[in-house]
This record gives C-alpha cells, sequence and structure tokens, in this order.
C-alpha cells in the first residue's frame, strides 16, 4: 500500500522553516518502513535487510503487538489438511514465532536490541529511536548496523 505525502526539505533532507522557504519539496511513502527506507538509500546493506525482515515477520506471526480490535479469524475446520503443525493451527505458528522473535533478540544482545525493536518491530524512524533512547544523532545507524548483523549471524544468513 502506497500512502504519498508531501514534505518540505533543506539540503539536509530536514523538515525545517529555511525549507519552507527555499520551496523544496519531496514526496514520501509514509507506509513504508524504517528498514526498507534505510536499505532503499544504501544505509543498511541486503543481509542486514533480510535479517530485519525476518524478525519483523515472527513479530507480526507472534502477534506482539498491541491489538486494537477483536480478532475475527476463522476457527480451524477438523482434517482435510497437511503439513507442518504450525501450518494446521494458527496458534502454533504463533507460539514458534514467538520463540524465534525472543532467541533473535537475545542474541542481538541488551544494548542492541532496543534499537532493533523500535526501529524494525514498531516500525519508529531512526532519529525518533535516537531521541527517545537518548542517543546522540547518528548513532542509532551505527547501532542498528550492529544489531542487524548480530542477527544475521543468528539466523545464519550468508
Amino acid at each position: 500500500m502506497r500512502e504519498l505525502a508531501e514534505r518540505n526539505v533543506d539540503g539536509l533532507g530536514v523538515s525545517s522553516i529555511a525549507a519552507q522557504r527555499t520551496g523544496r519539496r519531496v514526496t514520501v511513502n509514509l507506509a513504508e518502513s524504517p528498514l526498507t527506507w534505510l536499505r532503499s538509500r544504501g544505509r543498511i546493506d541486503a543481509r542486514q535487510f533480510e535479517a530485519g525482515e525476518r524478525l519483523r515477520a515472527d513479530y507480526e506471526t507472534a502477534a506482539l503487538g498491541p491489538r486494537v480490535t477483536m480478532r475475527w479469524d476463522a476457527s480451524p475446520r477438523a482434517g482435510g489438511r497437511r503439513g507442518p503443525p504450525e501450518a494446521l493451527d494458527p496458534t502454533l505458528a504463533q507460539i514458534a514465532a514467538k520463540r524465534r522473535f525472543t532467541e533473535a533478540v537475545a542474541a542481538a544482545g541488551p544494548g542492541l536490541s532496543d534499537v532493533l525493536w523500535r526501529v524494525v518491530c514498531a516500525g519508529e524512524r531512526l532519529a525518533a529511536a535516537e531521541k527517545s533512547l537518548g542517543w546522540p544523532s547518528r548513532a542509532g545507524k551505527l547501532v542498528l548496523g550492529f544489531a542487524l548483523d548480530r542477527i544475521a549471524d543468528h539466523y545464519r544468513l550468508p
């Protein structure tokens, strides 16, 4: 899904009053994840991106995020299906994803898991994550890179 919006930017890529005076505008996709944004601009490599996407997929499959409404999934039908147990029962898939997520975050380590969760799972912009963690500007990119490298090693990505 694409959710486009116009933003004013200055030479540093920041929306500011100076940017409004110069009239420079860009179109941004508000639905784009911060990880995709970093990958498309060469801030992380393909291996780091794949590791982050796997972590986010496990986070979403485990349904660890807050729920806004009731679950309206259809109840599973008896018989007729074949495959691994996770394919038969959504609860088993959810439990397996939760286990994989917990192991990956533990592999990242306590100092790196904070920024990893904020950017990859919660979809928070890197600058906002740095500010909320009390870090200096541009420190988050380096720390996120270390965290993504660790979970890529955990997932045994080439």
